[in-house]
């Protein structure tokens, strides 16, 4: 199936304006359960707008009531003449120009939380350049006294299943935090050996 443009935004409204479970959501919009249960907390997408599916011709009144009624029924997107967006050919993460000043704060977030991952893995998670890892690294970067490391998620640099798929190809297991809540930890379960931590996914910062 494909997925709805504007994914994000579309599972924003419909955690907002129906009765849909969470992997219903999930599996219609392309995002991961735990991803959509963030949304509902309000740990991600905040202050985002939510896109009506039903409006842009993306979902049906009756395909929504007929899932809204049945749990375990997966939503069908309609059909539609309507162009669809190609899909990005692999290479360089485009970053918007408004985003670009961040990019050194989620290295450094990403240095000093996840060292498991490689100058590689980090470059084509964020979309940046080894001699800017190095430089962020070294405390050379031009602007290194304003550098903050800040999450890349939150900054609408890279996705938790970005991340995810990133930690696990890095071979990255979960660190036990003292005062982590139980429930936190069973989500990193969940994950499973995606190993995207729990911080990441509602939006905090590990422990140091």
């Amino acid at each position: 199936m494909t997925s709805p443009m504007m994914p994000k935004a579309t599972a924003v409204w419909l955690v907002e304006n129906t009765a849909l479970t969470f992997k219903q959501i999930a599996d219609f919009c392309g995002l991961h359960e735990l991803e959509v249960q963030a949304i509902a907390d309000g740990e991600i997408a905040v202050g985002m707008v939510g896109l009506d599916p039903i409006i842009n011709g993306q979902l049906t009144k009756d395909e929504l009531e007929r899932c809204s009624r049945d749990p375990n029924a997966v939503l069908q997107i309609a059909k539609t003449d309507l162009p669809q967006p190609q899909a990005r050919p692999k290479g360089a993460r485009y970053t918007p120009v408004s985003k670009r000043q961040d990019k050194p704060d989620g290295i450094s977030w990403l240095l000093r939380n996840y060292p498991e991952l490689s100058d590689a893995a980090i470059g084509k998670l964020l979309g940046t350049t080894k001699q800017t890892i190095n430089a962020v690294r070294d405390r050379t970067h031009w602007n290194a006294a304003n550098i903050r490391p800040r999450d890349p998620i939150e900054l609408g640099l890279c996705s938790v299943l970005d991340l995810s798929a990133a930690l696990k190809k890095a071979g990255y297991k979960p660190r036990p935090q003292a005062g982590l809540a139980s429930d936190l930890e069973n989500a990193v379960d969940t994950v499973g050996e995606a190993g995207v931590s729990a911080d990441s996914l509602f939006g905090g910062e590990p422990s140091s």
